[in-house]
């Protein structure tokens, strides 16, 4: 029977079997033997979750802000919070996971609300540090959608400082990024760091 939504994932078949040669290896050397049976597809696996990890290197986010702007005359404030976001630190590769909050003023046009967190996926989906990822999203919502303003706040919690180093479980990064209104203006950006405080729903 035919279904209506049918999900496939698909990779690179030589590029996962390259991966899983390296990732054999690298179990060699922790003195594991990647041929017991609980890790037997270990490797295979470990290069499938990498690449589904980083696919945001074969997205476009100005393409996906593209495939989705609309004339509109609206210049309030719009904000998307509390945006899930996982990504992996570029220099120990192990995960940080929090939320973003994003918002721009309009100038004339407005994009889908969906495409702003598809553009957080898109560049958290890569090696990253947190505060590049702050400012990538915010350039790239500026530059492609011409606002009067645009805010991203990223709250994380960095495995590399929670499982190593110095071990503390429960630090938190906050960075932050601003363009035009939000950037010149008190007012409005007091305005939109009350809106991500509270909870309104």
């Amino acid at each position: 029977m035919e279904k209506g939504y049918l999900k496939i994932d698909q990779y690179d078949e030589a590029c996962v079997k390259e991966m899983a040669g390296h990732y054999r290896e690298i179990l060699r050397l922790l003195g594991e033997d990647p041929e017991r049976e609980g890790l037997r597809k270990s490797p295979e696996r470990i290069a499938k979750a990498m690449l589904f990890f980083t696919n945001g290197y074969d997205l476009d986010p100005e393409e996906i802000l593209r495939s989705a702007m609309f004339h509109e005359d609206y210049k309030q404030m719009v904000v998307v919070k509390d945006i899930e976001l996982y990504s992996l630190c570029e220099h120990h590769m192990v995960p940080f996971v929090g939320k973003a909050h994003v918002a721009y003023i309009p100038n004339g046009t407005i994009v889908g609300l969906s495409k702003l967190p598809r553009v957080v996926d898109a560049y958290a989906r890569r090696l990253q540090v947190q505060e590049r990822l702050t400012k990538q999203i915010k350039d790239c919502i500026q530059r492609t959608l011409n606002p009067l303003g645009v805010a991203v706040v990223i709250e994380a919690q960095h495995m590399c400082m929670s499982m190593r180093g110095v071990q503390k479980q429960n630090s938190v990064t906050t960075t932050s990024d601003f363009t035009g209104a939000f950037l010149n203006s008190p007012k409005t950006r007091e305005e939109f760091m009350h809106i991500i405080g509270v909870n309104l729903h």
